[in-house]
């Protein structure tokens, strides 16, 4: 007998894709996401939602109210903007907007849930618990999420658990990736200002080569992970950006550096940040120079509840396949559902979205990006089913 959410999935496929590419050629960023909130607004609007606007700015929430809730309802999150990316050429769906493209699947992501939650409006009589649909601006660095929960989106309902899908283009179409505790990294990022005294390169006795002190810092900072983390606790310290001077017989008068930090355990982020400071500052010192430091915290790791992976992966194996619900090593990656994680237990789902024979292996954040269109339904009928079991967390 064939199933009926899988069946109703496979009916809004092409709706579903639809969605997909007119996002897609609409990119927007962090908190401009003008256009696309209002499109997916109309389509809210078709389901008799009760639909709130201009939380963190463009960012809403829509509510499916069951009748008779027998517990906390849950939350079920898709973000919003795009990336500043000029797209490859020849994509009949490709982005129309110069220097901006969804290189990331954000665009995919709310096609997804809103192909759930009309699958969902349809089903509200079967319903057991609310659900919040979330549509969140900003996850692209801006923190769009930590500024939508310091807006209320969590006191809309009762919320007792979230869960969000990501798509994921290193991963083959059709399997569905999702671990216990750590999935992704907390981020944070510093800048640095190493400060010397510049004048002729065939007197350097008579300078404070910043260059030099800021060379030996990139050298130094590798020793963080080597020898303050333990050896079994992943981190990962690296500089991106080394600039100083302007022509090969000049000492400049300083050197700027920048670089980011990754972590998975609360005080290896602390200490990470402590002592890129530390070791920057001394590397100045060391070589007669001063340096000036700037720290900003990024997001916090990505840590998904046991019992909530439990529970995806007992929801994902009809839809998947049992033998495709992988479960992933903790990835670098950092991810602002972090701050939902904080606040309710739930998880943060991979859903593989590459093909190799079609070519789909771009990675995310590159110009050639793309997505097998074809897990778009399933990764609505994860959703779906996730709020339509009302078991657990």
């Amino acid at each position: 007998m064939a199933d009926p959410i899988k069946a109703r999935a496979d009916e809004l496929a092409p709706t579903i894709v639809g969605w997909r590419r007119d996002l897609h050629r609409q990119p927007e960023l962090g908190f401009e996401e003008t256009k696309t909130a209002a499109y997916v607004k109309e389509r809210l609007d078709e389901l008799e939602l009760e639909v709130h606007t201009g939380i963190a700015e463009t960012g809403m929430a829509a509510i499916l109210r069951a009748k008779d809730p027998e517990g906390p309802g849950v939350l079920l999150r898709a973000d919003m903007d795009g990336l500043p990316l000029t797209e490859v050429e020849g994509r009949e769906y490709g982005s129309r907007i110069e220097g901006r493209m969804h290189a990331c699947g954000h665009d995919g992501h709310m096609s997804m849930l809103l192909g759930a939650a009309t699958i969902l409006s349809e089903r509200r009589d079967e319903l057991k618990r609310d659900v919040l649909f979330c549509f969140q601006p900003g996850e692209e660095g801006y923190g769009g999420g930590e500024k939508m929960i310091q807006q209320g989106v969590l006191d809309l309902i009762e919320i007792g658990s979230a869960y969000a899908l990501h798509l994921w283009s290193p991963c083959e179409a059709g399997t569905v990736h999702v671990r216990p505790g750590p999935m992704m990294a907390a981020q944070d990022s510093f800048a640095a200002r190493v400060i010397g005294k510049g004048g002729h390169a065939a007197t350097p006795h008579v300078t404070r080569d910043p260059i030099v002190a800021a060379a030996h810092a990139v050298t130094a900072l590798q020793t963080i992970v080597a020898r303050n983390v333990d050896p079994v606790a992943p981190a990962v310290v690296s500089v991106g950006l080394l600039h100083a001077g302007t022509v090969s017989n000049i000492i400049p008068d300083d050197a700027m550096l920048e670089g980011t930090l990754r972590s998975f355990d609360p005080d290896v982020r602390e200490m990470l940040k402590r002592r890129a400071a530390e070791v920057i500052e001394y590397a100045a010192q060391a070589n007669g120079c001063r340096s000036e430091f700037e720290l900003k915290s990024g997001y916090p790791a990505t840590v998904n509840d046991p019992a909530a992976v439990d529970k995806v992966r007992r929801l994902a194996a009809p839809v998947f396949g049992e033998d495709n619900v992988i479960e992933p090593q903790p990835m670098a990656p950092a991810e602002d559902f972090s701050y939902f994680l904080q606040e309710r237990p739930g998880a943060f789902i991979l859903v593989g979205a590459g093909n190799r024979e079609r070519g789909i292996t771009a990675p995310h954040h590159s110009p050639e990006f793309d997505i097998d269109e074809s897990v778009l339904p399933r990764g609505s009928e994860l959703f779906a089913r996730l709020a339509l079991d009302a078991e657990g967390v």
